[in-house]
């Protein structure tokens, strides 16, 4: 079961059960793809409440250690050490918030349905998702684009998000830097493909209480050269850090879990366009519990009391619509 919507699109879809694959979900690593076959088709309001989602108990053991403000700056330090050590511009950490449905609502069930549809309409810019398979509950929503592409005139559009602070807060050299550092790399991977790039200034994102710096991307590319982009593009410096494959070492040496389908990606294809979404804020869903995946770019300027406030703005995008019944 999946449904989703486009981001500034009151529609809501669904896919029906055929061969075709028409959207992926594919995780941080890229070692797994979760698939779902079937033509995409519209479905409303009334026919997602009456569906019937139940997460799972886990079936391993839950990892009940809370990630501390204190115990999220020791990974701060190391990481900064690590940027020291192999001299980066920044490196990206995500945490994996426990949240305890106990701890928020003792008396009533979550209903995923009605929580997913209170989220589309907080962020109606968003592309906003709910799945259940092979016992995975998963629901998120974002205005981050990996990639768009017009199979009409192959024309290939793009973003470069990173930086983050509450919207009433002014841009400090930081947050200036860490966006910059994500453009630059950016562009010199689309100069590869597109002779006739086209990039614009810098502006505000606005998502909910919080905003982030974006910069767009539109040039003409093969259709063949499509998923070469894809593939060189992810995992970007917004989720990963540059040069990627030694910060991905650096994530996994201190992160210490696995990031699943957070910073991962979620290709769909339709009559028109192949759409990939970066998958951020965004959690898995158990019986008695979730997992809110959030990060933040890390470099030798961040501070780590800042850094988990900024965190935990993140982790209220699905925390704060979560329904109770």
């Amino acid at each position: 079961m999946l449904i989703f919507k486009f981001p500034d699109n009151d529609q809501f879809f669904s896919v029906d059960h055929n061969r075709d694959v028409n959207v992926s979900f594919v995780s941080f690593d890229t070692k797994t793809v979760l698939d779902f076959k079937g033509n995409i088709k519209e479905i409303s309001k009334d026919e997602i409440e009456q569906l019937n989602i139940a997460p799972k108990s886990r079936s391993s053991f839950i990892e009940i250690g809370k990630e501390t403000p204190e115990s999220y700056a020791l990974k701060i330090s190391q990481a900064q050490n690590f940027i020291r050590k192999n001299d980066l511009k920044k490196l990206v950490l995500s945490r994996r918030k426990l949240l305890m449905y106990l701890d928020i609502n003792s008396d009533k069930k979550l209903s995923l349905k009605k929580s997913f549809l209170k989220f589309c309409e907080s962020y109606p810019s968003a592309f906003c998702y709910l799945f259940e398979k092979k016992g995975e509950v998963w629901m998120g929503g974002f205005s981050e684009v990996l990639g768009k592409f017009n199979k009409k005139n192959n024309l290939f559009e793009t973003m470069s998000v990173a930086g983050t602070l509450p919207v009433e807060e002014s841009w400090t050299d930081k947050e200036i830097e860490e966006q910059k550092a994500v453009t630059e790399y950016i562009h010199s991977i689309l100069r590869k493909f597109s002779s006739n790039m086209k990039v614009s200034s810098t502006k505000d994102l606005i998502s909910g209480n919080i905003k982030h710096l974006k910069t767009d991307f539109q040039g003409e590319v093969s259709p063949e050269s499509l998923e070469k982009i894809i593939a060189e593009l992810h995992p970007t410096p917004a989720v990963c850090g540059f040069p990627k494959e030694l910060c991905a070492q650096g994530i996994k040496s201190i992160e210490h879990f696995n990031r699943e389908y957070y910073s991962g990606y979620i290709k769909i294809e339709t009559d028109d366009f192949v759409y990939y979404f970066v998958n951020l804020r965004c959690a898995s869903f158990f019986k008695n519990y979730a997992f809110l995946f959030v990060g933040g770019g890390i470099t030798l300027k961040s501070n780590a009391e800042k850094e988990w406030k900024e965190t935990e703005l993140k982790s209220m995008a699905i925390q704060n619509n979560l329904v109770f019944e």
